[in-house]
Parts: structure tokens; sequence; C-alpha cells
């Protein structure tokens, strides 16, 4: 496979390629659906285009628990096949298309009962594993074991003696959801894709009834394209119904967004080595290692203002830190949460009975001629809907398409992973870098760390981290805008790396640092540098203020008043 850099050449050049000649799909939407669609069509052989109307992952996919897994408590709602064909998934992205990304991470779940709790617990679990390496692939995971509460405690000391009399621990898996749904992006291009972020589709082309393309605005340059194509399918996840009303159809479908947020706190508010997995009112509650950090969330609520920056609310916070703290020993504070995030859920939601129950599934429909539409489902069967949805567009072309093949398609960076991290100390040696730095690198770029490491390579200096997030390299700034697509400030602090949730200031020290680092790869002035930064700090303090805010509606208003760095028209 051919990798490509995603700069500024490469989206231009896209852009231009896709408006030249028909192709067979264009693909709308740039989260991970639209991402695996892309890749799932051009990898059957067909001409592709992918648009994307801010950053890639921008929405819902860099705003998610970070987890693959098959959703234990959906076993619990007896719906086997969505946890069967989400564990096939799981077992495919841990060893075969992204070991680099996707890897092993335990949970305890404590057990607050005796005897019944445990056989019952014990036994969902072990039908978990079980279903987890039936699929025809080993599941690539240790197995869950039972633990008493002394041997628990041991693995977690910050629970509470009385939380709990015992537990279980099983595994999931974990991944950096932008930096995969990026990667998708990458990989697609590396077959033939032509991919451009920051073009947000303004409407559809039609010949009659048959929808025959898209109406597509460059957000960066003011340009507009019309890109015409047999098929178009639509991926835009939350705002499906606004875009299928520029077509001008009822949908046989709605999506509803249900919005989840999420707290991170630094490793050590919490002594535990393991994640934990916590029952609610509700549904459950997860505390998931995150590197020097804690993920812990989530909420599941109602959401209908704006979707590009869902806001969490003071309310939300406070869910999340009362719900924890009733099983810790050492209570958090506001005080111990580094970072915030929320993100919006595409939940279905159909207009007769049949429809209304499809919740977590997705659905792939044909509402008119030319046009397709795949929603709901969640992050770990991403590639499944993708499969669906492009064998849906298949029917409208006039010539035999071969199968899905991504099953056997590993992403940029797979290839060679395990061969490099069996050398990492070699790697670390003829770098100068610590082994453990390399380790960062081999996790976040797999094979590909050779293009971060040239750019060392021709400067020493973008081999030190940066003044205020030291997990991460000067280089990975520069290698994100060069060969990550990524085109502002904020794509690069919220995105191609996680600094906006990882540090307390939330990436404010750092900011000026990293837009200087990106002026020369995208050929900005000062202005745009003061501008870059100027965004950025407005946008934190709007955001620290919506979270002080006691509902969504004034939360929502404050998060809206910091303009995007680019308006989108």
């Amino acid at each position: 496979m051919r990798t490509t850099a995603l700069g500024l050449r490469a989206r231009e050049d896209a852009l231009y390629r896709m408006s030249e000649a028909e192709l067979d799909v264009v693909v709308v939407g740039g989260g991970v659906v639209g991402a695996g669609t892309a890749l799932d069509a051009v990898t059957r052989g067909l001409s592709v285009g992918l648009v994307e109307a801010r950053d890639w992952a921008s929405g819902t996919s860099s705003r998610s628990s970070k987890l693959i897994h098959g959703g234990l408590r959906y076993l619990e709602m007896l719906d086997f096949a969505l946890v069967r064909e989400a564990l096939r998934e799981r077992g495919l992205m841990v060893q075969r298309l992204a070991p680099h990304l996707v890897r092993p991470v335990p949970f305890l779940y404590p057990l607050q009962h005796h005897a019944w709790e445990r056989a019952y617990v014990g036994s969902g679990v072990a039908l978990y594993d079980t279903m987890g390496m039936s699929s025809g692939h080993t599941r690539g995971l240790p197995g869950h074991r039972h633990l008493s509460r002394r041997r628990a405690l041991r693995l977690a000391p910050a629970l509470r003696k009385d939380a709990l009399v015992g537990a279980v621990q099983y595994y999931d898996a974990q991944v950096d959801d932008a930096r995969h749904t990026m990667t998708l992006v990458r990989t697609a291009a590396g077959y033939g894709a032509h991919v451009a972020s920051r073009a947000t589709v303004t409407g559809f082309l039609r010949e009659g009834e048959r929808v025959v393309g898209v109406h597509v605005r460059d957000v960066e340059q003011g340009r507009t394209y019309d890109i015409r194509a047999r098929q178009v399918v639509n991926a835009t996840g939350v705002w499906t119904d606004e875009t299928q009303a520029m077509v001008g159809e009822r949908g046989q479908f709605h999506v509803r967004a249900s919005k989840g947020i999420h707290l991170v706190v630094p490793k050590d508010r919490i002594h535990s080595s393991t994640g934990l997995i916590l029952r609610t009112e509700k549904s459950v509650l997860f505390v998931i290692p995150w590197g020097r950090h804690w993920i812990i969330g989530t909420t599941d609520t109602d959401w209908d203002l704006d979707k590009s920056h869902p806001a969490a609310s003071r309310t939300d916070i406070e869910y999340l830190l009362e719900r924890v703290n009733a099983v810790l020993a050492v209570p958090l504070s506001r005080e111990d949460v580094e970072g915030v995030y929320a993100g919006l859920r595409p939940l279905l939601r159909g207009e007769s009975d049949a429809t209304s129950q499809l919740s977590r599934e997705h659905t792939v429909a044909h509402p008119v001629p030319g046009l397709v539409v795949v929603a709901g489902g969640k992050y770990t069967t991403y590639r499944v809907m993708a499969a669906d949805a492009v064998d849906a567009a298949v029917h409208g072309l006039d010539r035999k398409v071969a199968a899905s093949c991504t099953e056997t398609v590993p992403l940029a960076g797979a290839e060679g992973y395990h061969a490099l991290w069996n050398a990492r100390t070699a790697i670390a040696a003829r770098s100068g870098l610590h082994v453990a730095r390399v380790e960062h690198l081999l996790n976040r770029y797999g094979s590909l760390v050779d293009e971060v490491l040239a750019i060392v390579d021709g400067d020493a200096a973008l081999g030190q981290p940066l003044d205020g997030a030291d997990d991460y390299l000067r280089a990975e700034v520069v290698y994100a805008c060069t060969h990550e697509g990524a085109l502002h400030l904020d794509d690069v602090l919220d995105r191609r790396t996680r600094i906006s949730i990882e540090t307390f200031d939330r990436g404010v020290r750092v900011a000026e640092e990293c837009a200087r680092l990106m002026a020369p790869a995208l050929g900005w002035t000062e202005e745009q540098v003061r501008r870059e930064v100027d965004y950025y700090l407005k946008r934190v303090e709007a955001e620290r203020e919506s979270q002080e805010q006691p509902d969504d509606r004034t939360a929502d208003a404050v998060r809206m008043g910091a303009e995007e760095v680019v308006p989108l028209a």
C-alpha cells in the first residue's frame, strides 16, 4: 500500500480531481463511518471521493469513550447478534487491522452482593468471552477471572472496602478514536480515494428524481465545486436529518442525538492498576485507563441544541463525580478534573414501530435513486456499517463489483508494527530518544514512525517535547500538518494530540508554540498565527464558562459565544 500524506497540496488536488470526472461513489461525512465507507468502496476497485465539512472525526468520532467493545450491557438486554458482531470486529482490530491503535484494557466489575451476583455476572462475562472466541478469530484478549475482595483491592486500592464483596475482571479494548478515524482516511487515500476536509456540502445535484452528486464549498479557499457521482452515501451521523433535508425527501427514519460527557483526571488521583465498570441507576459508568490519565464517563441525555459543539454543564460534571465517588475511598473534586469533553451519539428513531426499536443498531436506506443513507450503530462496528452502505450503493451501479475485503486490509501503520515494537530499544538508541518515548510514538503511528523520526533527523530541535505538554514531541505537531491533514490549531490540540483534555490549562500554555510550529507547513502569516491562538484561547474560555452553567440551554449559549476560526457557510 502506498502511504499518502494529507498535506495542503494533496487536499487541493483531491478537490480538483473529484470535480474533474464523475466518480462511482462520493461519501459525505468524515467520521468513522464515512471514512470506513470510503475505504471499503476504494478497496473494491471503485473511484471514490470523501468530503467532510470540518476536520476529520471532529464530531462524534473524536468524543467517544475510546472503547472498542462488544457492549456487555447489550448482552444483558439479550441483544446477542449486536454483541457477537461487535466482538468479532474487536478481534479484527486488535489482531489484524490496527494493532498499533487498538489494544487490550482490563476492567474490574465490583460485586456488591454475595453468591447470586457473582453467579449472574460471572456467567454473563463467561458468555462474553466465549462469544469473542466463536467469531472465527481468536479474540486476542486475556480471559476473565473471579477475584476475592482482598485481591480486587490489591488491583484497585482506590476502592472503598465497603463498596464491594468481590469482583470479576475482564478485558475489552481501547482506541484513540480521532487518530483511528484519521488513519482510516489516510488508508483510503493510499488506495486512491480523493479526500478533502473543510469541504462542506451545500446541496445535492439532481437529474429528475435521481441524486447525481453534491455541491461543495471549500471553506478554506472559498471556492465551490460540483462533484458528480453515480452514487452518493450520506454518512453524517447526528447531522443525518439536516443533510437529508437538502434532498427534500422525507426519510424512513430520523436520528436523535444523545449527549454523553466524559471527565479526564490525572492517573495519580485514582490508585488502581485496572479500569473500572460500575452500575448506575440508568446504565454503567466506566473509569478507563488513558496513558497518564483516567477517562470517566459517560452520561446519556437528549440533546436538541448545537450539534457542532455540544456543551457539558455543571450538572453533567457533578453527576459523574457523584457516581464515581460513591465507590472511591478518596473522592474526586472539581479541582481534580483536567479535561471535559462532550459528544453526541446518533440513535435511530423510526416513523413506525418497526424502526423505532433500532436504537444502537444501524440501518442503511436508499430513499431516492442515487442516494444511500447509513446511520445509527456504534464506533466498534463501523466497518460492518461501511460494508453495508457500499453494498447498497453497488446496487445502483451498472457493473459487477467485488465484495467487501476490508477485514483483510490493515490500516496505515499496522504492517510491521509488532516487529518495530520488538526493536524499540534499537530504535531508541538510533534516534537518541528514550525507549518510553519510542513506545509512545509506536502506539500512535505504528510503522509510520519513521516518517516522524525523519522530521527529527532534519531538525534536532523538533525532537524535543512541547513546553507544557511534554507527552508530545514538537515533530508530532509538524507531522500533523504535513501528513495528517491538520489545517488549524484546534485540529492539532483536540484530535491529532489530546492536549486539550490532558492538561489542566486545556492547552492554553502550549497554544502559541504549536501555532508557530504549524505556520511554515501551512504557510501562515503572523496575523494567521495570532488569529489561531486567539480563537483557541476564546474557545477554551467559553468551554470553561459553559461547564459552570446549571443546564444544557445556558451551557450551550455560553459555548456558542466562541466563533469558528473559519466560519462555515
